[in-house]
């Protein structure tokens, strides 16, 4: 039976992930001056690479499985940062998107619980969607919530797109989208058949 993507990661033992903020920025400087002109393009995503610890067969092979069945870069899966799967902030509330059009890097959300402070803090994670509208954001200063439980946040990158209003804001076990990096997976087999499992793979836009 064909796959149906995306599919969720199966495990939840990272020995070591590199998440990198991707921002496509142009600059030009002058031979003569040294000055510069920058343009930054609209163009931003997450990457990472993860290592999972060494396993023994039983666990590793169905990593294997699951990784090959996604055909290189052409299915997508969930995953999340599994080092950091709760907020700094208090969280409190049933946090859901106020107001359909929003676009940019400032969402606007309810639900919280009123007069709060720090109901996130900077470099907490946020996901909106899910399935295959999964969407990762990092918030990049602390939010309070006013008298009636409203927070604007800041966030990177940009919405993809303009969240439905009344959307839920999920901060605990956020997740986003992602496909592999290279269209081959590889592991490593040690005496003892202890397996060595590492892939890179960018956000899915």
């Amino acid at each position: 039976m064909p796959t149906t993507y995306p599919i969720t990661f199966p495990n939840n033992l990272i020995s070591s992930v590199n998440i990198r903020a991707r921002n496509v920025v142009g600059v030009s400087a002058s031979p003569f001056t040294g000055q510069q002109q920058v343009y930054k393009h609209p163009g931003a995503w997450w990457e990472m690479e993860v290592t999972l610890p060494t396993m023994k067969r039983d666990d590793a092979e169905s990593i294997n499985a699951f990784l090959i069945s996604l055909s290189g870069r052409y299915g997508t899966f969930l995953m999340g940062d599994q080092a950091n799967t709760s907020p700094r902030g208090v969280g409190t509330g049933t946090p859901l998107v106020y107001g359909a059009g929003q676009t940019g890097d400032d969402l606007i959300t309810n639900g919280w619980t009123p007069s709060t402070t720090g109901i996130l803090k900077a470099g907490d994670w946020i996901q909106l969607g899910s399935g295959a509208d999964t969407r990762l954001y990092k918030v990049l200063a602390d939010a309070n919530s006013d008298g009636s439980g409203v927070s604007s946040l800041s966030i990177w990158p940009n919405l993809r797109s303009s969240p439905a209003n009344g959307s839920p804001v999920v901060v605990n076990n956020t997740k986003g989208q992602w496909r592999l990096s290279t269209n081959e997976h590889n592991y490593s087999i040690e005496v003892g058949k202890l397996y060595g499992i590492t892939f890179a793979c960018v956000e899915a836009l």
